[in-house]
């Protein structure tokens, strides 16, 4: 069983023990104009206020998406039925459903009362040492420089030919053969969506620690820590009028998320979650 069938097995678990909000809204980011973390996430809105968010950028998804939607689209609509578009569908609607699965998520820890940690850094407790080898699937820019500043090698891989370079402190490539022998990894949440994540996973095998991080991350954890993933690393809307507006405007959204983090050991998990309903 593949990670989206196993998160809708989740999704479909929760429905039987709780009534699902319906769907609200969703909201769609302008066409990002240059390259940073603006504009490249949608987020559905539940009834309850839970957000979850998806990436958008793969293979024109979001013109597609405004083509198909428009802005605030899908009020009313049944977000199981759009979660399982996440296992089942593809394209748009896939992207849609890995968005209502997260939202879902969301609701779910409100409802029981769960509160993921803050963050405690940007790179996951990745901890680079020199020495070490860190691999980095998806180019994070701004965490260059955390990773390698203590004398770590750093490894990108990347699927943006444009991209791959050799740099005085790191090297991007296209061969994701180069994680193998990794001790540590660092890999963005865009996985879960373009159907590498166990591929990337098993590259990986003797790193020591394997962090998933990004804002569609923001998904239940169980199946990912079943696969050996050590660290999941998203965000939570704290502000809900200004986070929409801010993606709606592709601006930053500042302090209207919070990044957290959660480890096997720092999860109650999914039985708990429910019992606690």
């Amino acid at each position: 069983m593949d990670f989206a069938d196993a998160y809708l097995d989740q999704i479909e678990a929760v429905a039987e023990w709780m009534h699902l909000p319906r769907v609200r809204a969703l909201h769609l980011p302008p066409q990002p104009a240059h390259k940073d973390n603006l504009g490249e996430f949608c987020a559905l809105e539940l009834d309850d206020g839970s957000i979850g968010l998806s990436y958008v950028l793969f293979d024109h998804t979001l013109a597609r998406l405004r083509a198909q939607h428009g802005d605030e689209a899908l009020a009313g609509a049944d977000a199981l039925t759009l979660a399982r578009h996440y296992a089942q569908g593809s394209g748009t609607a896939r992207t849609v459903g890995f968005a209502a699965a997260n939202a879902l998520s969301q609701s779910l820890w409100r409802r029981a009362g769960f509160t993921p940690a803050d963050s405690t850094d940007s790179i996951g407790a990745t901890a680079p040492q020199a020495g070490e080898h860190i691999g980095m699937i998806g180019l994070f820019p701004p965490l260059v420089r955390a990773v390698t500043r203590h004398g770590a090698r750093l490894t990108v891989v990347e699927l943006n030919p444009a991209l791959v370079a050799e740099h005085h402190d790191h090297r991007v490539t296209l061969d994701a053969e180069a994680l193998r022998g990794c001790d540590k990894v660092l890999a963005t949440s865009t996985l879960l969506l373009n159907d590498s994540l166990d591929r990337m996973l098993g590259l990986c095998r003797q790193a020591r620690h394997f962090a998933l991080l990004g804002p569609s991350a923001g998904c239940l954890p169980d199946a990912l820590f079943a696969r050996g993933v050590s660290l999941v690393g998203s965000s939570e809307v704290v502000d809900r009028p200004v986070f929409i507006d801010a993606l709606k405007a592709g601006q930053k959204r500042g302090d209207a998320a919070r990044k957290y983090s959660l480890t096997p050991d720092t999860y109650p998990g999914f039985a708990a979650l429910l019992a606690r309903l």
